[in-house]
C-alpha cells in the first residue's frame, strides 16, 4: 500500500502538562485563562462561545435556566482565518465564561477576548482541556513543524461527550443554584451521544473495511478517524489555507487511485473546484456536502444541533462508501431542551 503524502495521522509523545491552565503569553492571561477557574456569578450566568457545535453543546447543558449564551462565530465561517470584529468585543467583555475549542483554533477571538474580559470571567479552552498533549495529532494540514495540532476533536462523539462534561462542571461552579438541572441535561445529552456513537459504529461495520478511506477537502475527521477505524487518505487543504499546488494535486489523484477511494468529500463551507476536477480525473464519486461548523438549518429547527450536524455528515459518509445509514438515520438528534443560544449567521 502507498505512504499517504497528504494526511499521515500519527501521535507526537510530548511530555504531558496540566490541561487545566493554558499556556498563555503573560502571567496576568495565565489567571483568566483555564477552566478551573472563576467564582460564584450572582443573577443569571453569561456565557460567549467561538464555533456552532460549541454554542450548541453549551446551549444543550445550560437548557432550562436563566443563562444567557451568545456565539461569535457566525455559522458557515471559516474559523481558523476568522477575524473578530470590534463589535464582538462587546460581547467578550460581558460575559462570565468564554468556552472556546482551543488547540490554537480561534486565536484572534481568544486575544480579543483576553482584552476585554470583565473582571472575575474566564476563557475555558474545551478541546485543550480534555486532550493531554501527547495524544494531539498534526497532519498534512495541521503540521507539527507549524505548531497547531489538528483541533477537531467535536467531530468525534466521544470527545464532543467529554466537552460537554467539562461544561457541565464549568457552569456548575460558577451557578450551583442550577447544578442540578446542569446534571440532568448533562445526562440526557450524554445518553443522546452515545445512541449517536453506537448507530456510527454499526454503521461503520457495514461498510466494507477496504472502502472505509477518507479523502476530503478540510481535515476535520482525523480523531473520528482513529475512533471509527477509517484510514484519512488525503486532505486538500494546506497548512496555509491557500490552493494546493499542481504538484499537491498530481500526487493526491495517484494516492485516490493507488488505494481504490471509492468518494471524495467537499465542504460545504469550503468549495472546492480542485476536488471537482480530482474526482472527474480519477472517476471517483465528488461529494460537496459536508458541513464541517454549520449547523443544519436555521437556529430554532429541530435539527440544528450539534447532534444533527454529526448524524448528517456521518451518514453522508457512510452511504457514499457502500455501507449502510439507517441505524443513523433513526438517531434522535433534536436537543434535550430548547436551545436559547444566540448563533451569529
Amino acid at each position: 500500500m502507498k505512504t499517504p503524502r497528504f494526511f499521515l495521522p500519527f501521535v507526537i509523545a510530548i511530555t504531558l502538562v496540566s490541561a487545566c491552565t493554558s499556556q498563555t503569553a503573560s502571567d496576568s492571561n495565565e489567571t483568566t485563562v483555564g477552566c478551573q477557574l472563576g467564582d460564584v456569578v450572582e443573577g443569571a450566568l453569561n456565557i460567549a462561545t467561538t464555533v456552532a457545535p460549541i454554542t450548541s453543546i453549551v446551549a444543550n447543558i445550560a437548557g432550562g435556566t436563566n443563562t444567557i449564551i451568545n456565539g461569535v462565530v457566525p455559522e458557515g465561517t471559516n474559523s481558523h482565518t476568522f477575524e473578530p470584529k470590534p463589535s464582538d468585543a462587546a460581547t467578550l467583555e460581558q460575559a462570565d465564561v468564554i468556552f472556546i475549542n482551543g488547540l490554537v483554533l480561534e486565536e484572534p477571538t481568544k486575544e480579543l477576548a483576553l482584552a476585554n474580559l470583565k473582571d472575575g470571567a474566564s476563557i475555558c479552552e474545551l478541546g485543550t482541556e480534555i486532550l493531554p498533549e501527547s495524544s494531539y495529532i498534526y497532519d498534512f494540514s495541521f503540521p507539527l513543524e507549524g505548531g497547531k495540532p489538528n483541533p477537531h476533536l467535536w467531530t468525534n462523539p466521544p470527545m464532543a461527550k467529554q466537552y460537554a462534561q467539562v461544561v457541565r462542571d464549568v457552569l456548575s461552579r460558577r451557578d450551583p443554584a442550577n447544578a442540578d438541572t446542569f446534571a440532568a441535561n448533562y445526562e440526557a445529552f450524554a445518553a443522546k451521544v452515545d445512541a449517536l456513537d453506537a448507530a456510527m459504529a454499526e454503521a461503520t461495520a457495514t461498510i466494507p473495511e477496504e472502502q472505509r478511506k477518507l479523502v476530503t477537502y478540510h481535515d476535520a475527521y482525523a480523531y473520528f478517524a482513529v475512533h471509527y477505524g477509517f484510514t484519512v487518505i488525503g486532505a486538500l487543504q494546506p497548512s496555509s489555507f491557500d490552493e494546493p499546488t499542481p504538484k499537491d494535486i498530481g500526487d493526491l489523484i495517484e494516492q485516490i487511485k493507488a488505494e481504490g477511494v471509492k468518494a471524495i468529500f467537499g465542504s460545504e463551507v469550503f468549495p472546492s473546484p480542485v476536488l471537482e476536477q480530482i474526482g472527474a480525473e480519477t472517476s471517483v464519486r465528488y461529494i460537496d456536502v459536508l458541513r464541517d461548523d454549520d449547523l443544519i438549518g436555521e437556529p430554532g429547527d429541530a435539527e440544528h444541533s450539534w447532534l444533527g450536524l454529526m448524524r448528517f455528515n456521518f451518514a453522508t459518509m457512510v452511504e457514499a462508501l457502500g455501507g449502510d445509514a439507517s441505524s443513523l438515520n433513526s438517531v434522535d438528534v433534536s436537543d434535550v431542551v430548547k436551545d436559547t443560544a444566540v448563533y451569529p449567521q
